[in-house]
């Protein structure tokens, strides 16, 4: 981690990125939500940082590499199965609508033939 002097600055990426990929495995939002907010912080914080501290981090990136690629195609499928969920949704409500205008057609010329 990243200290001045005792103090924690952030946790190691490769901790937030190995544990951010096991919130999205549980579908955990309020993790994810919290390990979002940590990288706001993070990227916020990038900019006052010192020589030492920004070595420490770019450390920690270049260990954390793997970890973030498998984290990116976690993100990467879960993108493109959200997109199926929505198509299916879409598909479901096209039929349901197709269904219930067919049930009108259906009942009116059965009307029309009494």
């Amino acid at each position: 981690m990243l200290e001045t002097g005792k103090r924690q600055v952030h946790p190691e990426l490769k901790e937030l990125v190995v544990e951010a990929s096991r919130a999205l495995a549980r579908l955990d939002t309020d993790r994810l939500e919290e390990l979002a907010l940590s990288c706001q912080a993070l990227n916020r914080d990038l900019a006052p940082m010192n020589g030492q501290d920004r070595a420490i981090l770019a450390g920690q990136a270049k260990a954390a590499d793997g970890d973030m690629r498998v984290f990116a195609r976690v993100l990467e499928a879960t993108r493109a199965n959200l997109n199926v969920v929505h198509r299916l949704r879409e598909f479901r409500g096209e039929r349901l609508e197709y269904g219930e205008s067919q049930m009108w057609v259906q009942a009116g010329s059965g009307h029309g033939d009494n």
